[in-house]
């Protein structure tokens, strides 16, 4: 079993390696002047970067079935799991629409936030856990892996709806339009800040334990790998060579995540002032060279169909099928739990995306806007739900 997992970990390496091999060939297509006018994929540079994507895309399935093996059940029992495996079907669902439409601009934005995601993941345990009685049910397999494929291809939409707004949006002027697109980047720059932050410290083999008490009153430990700028609720340092916590958070609040987020917004924010005063520039108005050629109409379609194929997919895994199994295992099948309220608010915002589409006309650089603001929604269920705020559903 060890091995397995030894060599799980060493596939998913190798697939993220290979993704951000594939963003530099894509971003070389995009600059090969022969293809530039359509932006089309007919260049060698295209086709080796479509190549290593789904070699990469198959080193992350091997690493998918080969730890589903080493558990002995599917690999979607807490958030690592849940995290690789919304990347994973991020790539699956770009690789499907490329060889559609061969848009090599997708794939420059689309690979990197799949990577984006997947080193989110880095930050759970890794280790593989027999599953909690709770998640011993087929359904496991049917509302989860649903869930997380339609959420995949709704993301499509906000890549595409990125690129659009990148064209479109006048940078180089003060506006809400503006200063909300470079709000995005930011964003991603927090992202990226993350990865280095984590990964800083995990180099230093910094580490400071707690105990603390929960809401039950049940005293737990809590191993920090970062700083702690805020502790769990009652801490009392019990080993580590870490800080003692600044602020002691209640015990609603998961206070480790909740020092995670704190310290990758600080590093993103100091890392997205560094590109900033080197670049003289907007982070929006350095990627904006890479979108001017990009077709708006074929870019508004796939934002639009990523969404109506990814509406009724979310709609199965994240409601109904979750609304069964909550029926089952806990004989209601609804509680207005933290994450089947962010479920909803996902499918009404999306219904609403899709009204607004087909019934009233918001096409182009307004289904652009809403489509980011769907991923964002997504996002906070994905983090700040799962990070903060407590439920039935806090399996990581």
């Amino acid at each position: 079993m060890s091995n397995l997992v030894q060599i799980s970990g060493h596939l998913l390496n190798i697939a993220f390696i290979m993704y951000l091999v594939a963003v530099f060939f894509f971003g070389g297509a995009i600059r090969d002047k022969r293809a530039r006018a359509k932006q089309k994929g007919t260049n060698m540079w295209s086709k080796i970067a479509i190549t290593i994507t789904i070699l990469g895309f198959i080193a992350q399935l091997g690493y998918f079935i080969t730890r589903w093996i080493a558990g002995g059940h599917i690999p979607l029992s807490n958030l690592y799991e849940f995290t690789t495996f919304f990347g994973m079907m991020l790539v699956g669902a770009f690789i499907l629409i490329y060889f559609i439409y061969r848009l090599n601009v997708l794939g420059f934005f689309a690979l990197p936030i799949a990577m984006l995601i997947i080193a989110y993941a880095s930050m759970f345990p890794s280790d593989i856990a027999p599953l909690i009685p709770a998640l011993q049910s087929e359904w496991l397999i049917i509302h989860v892996s649903t869930a997380a494929i339609g959420q995949a291809i709704l993301s499509i939409s906000f890549i595409a709806g990125l690129i659009y707004l990148l064209k479109v949006v006048d940078t180089s002027k003060l506006s809400l339009k503006s200063f909300s697109l470079e709000f995005i980047m930011y964003i991603l720059v927090v992202a990226l800040g993350f990865i280095i932050i984590t990964t800083s410290f995990s180099m230093a083999n910094y580490q400071a334990d707690f105990s603390w008490v929960n809401r039950e009153g049940q005293t737990l430990e809590a191993n920090y790998q970062l700083p702690a700028l805020v502790g769990p609720h009652e801490a009392e340092k019990i080993g580590g060579n870490g800080m003692e916590p600044l602020v002691e958070m209640p015990a609603l609040v998961n206070a480790k995540k909740l020092n995670t987020v704190i310290w990758s917004t600080l590093v993103g924010t100091l890392l997205y002032l560094l590109l900033r005063l080197i670049f003289r520039k907007s982070i929006s108005a350095i990627f904006q060279p890479l979108a001017r050629k990009a077709n708006l109409d074929l870019v508004d379609e796939i934002g639009y169909r990523s969404v109506l194929i990814g509406f009724p997919v979310f709609s199965l895994g994240g409601l109904v099928f979750a609304m069964i199994w909550a029926q089952i295992a806990w004989t209601r099948f609804w509680g207005w739990d933290p994450k089947e309220v962010f479920a909803l608010i996902t499918f009404l915002f999306y219904a609403v995306f899709l009204h607004l589409r087909l019934s009233v006309g918001w096409h182009g650089e307004k289904s652009a806007w809403l489509a980011v603001v769907g991923f964002a929604i997504i996002l906070f269920n994905l983090i700040f739900v799962n990070l903060i705020l407590a439920g039935l559903h806090s399996y990581a």
